[in-house]
């Protein structure tokens, strides 16, 4: 039997962690259900991140980190509009192939609207950050369009409230989302 390095089980536990907390958001987690996943104890656990806030944040990362990835990737060497659109297919399709991801997602926006309230600013720094990095992403392949790129990520928020309600990619209310962002940029153009 093949064993793991501690930095091979810090992996395991943070995909893990992203399906636990997508599950049941942060405070319906326990360290105990993330460490039956990964098939560790919890003083195991708790050697390889101090806590569960740590592993949250952890989590969190990742997924940001892994949207960021899916974005260059999608836009490669594409600008303007075909890096647009690639980017827009490519996370639509990971709604669909990953809905764990955009799980996460809300919770950690659920996570830090309740840091927040409490005075917690830790969880909200991060996720600042992150957000700041997938604007960063975008920022070049869009041509550095400063309403493009807001566009671009309001209706993203837009999409995963759709997709966080049930509406499959493919139905109608996507159609008028897609017809509305082609208006509102010929606006944008009329002005």
């Amino acid at each position: 039997m093949v064993r793991m390095s501690a930095e091979e089980r810090r992996e395991s536990v943070v995909r893990a962690a992203i399906t636990e907390f997508a599950q049941n958001g942060y405070y319906g987690t326990s360290t105990e259900a993330i460490a039956k996943r990964v098939g560790v104890s919890q003083p195991y656990l708790f050697r390889l991140f101090p806590g569960k806030k740590a592993i949250f944040l952890a989590a969190a990362e990742r997924c940001l980190a892994d949207v960021r990835r899916l974005f260059e990737e999608a836009a490669g060497e594409l600008k303007g509009e075909e890096a647009l659109h690639a980017m827009a297919e490519a996370y639509t399709r990971q709604l669909a192939d990953r809905p764990e991801l955009l799980q996460m997602q809300l919770q950690i926006y659920l996570a830090v609207a309740a840091a927040e309230v409490s005075g917690d600013r830790e969880f909200g720094e991060m996720v600042r950050k992150g957000w700041m990095e997938l604007w960063d992403t975008v920022h070049l392949p869009l041509g550095g369009d400063v309403d493009e790129i807001t566009t671009f990520m309001a209706y993203g928020m837009l999409v995963n409230a759709l997709a966080a309600m049930g509406f499959p990619p493919g139905h109608r209310v996507w159609e008028g989302l897609y017809m509305s962002a082609r208006v509102l940029r010929g606006l944008g153009e009329a002005e």
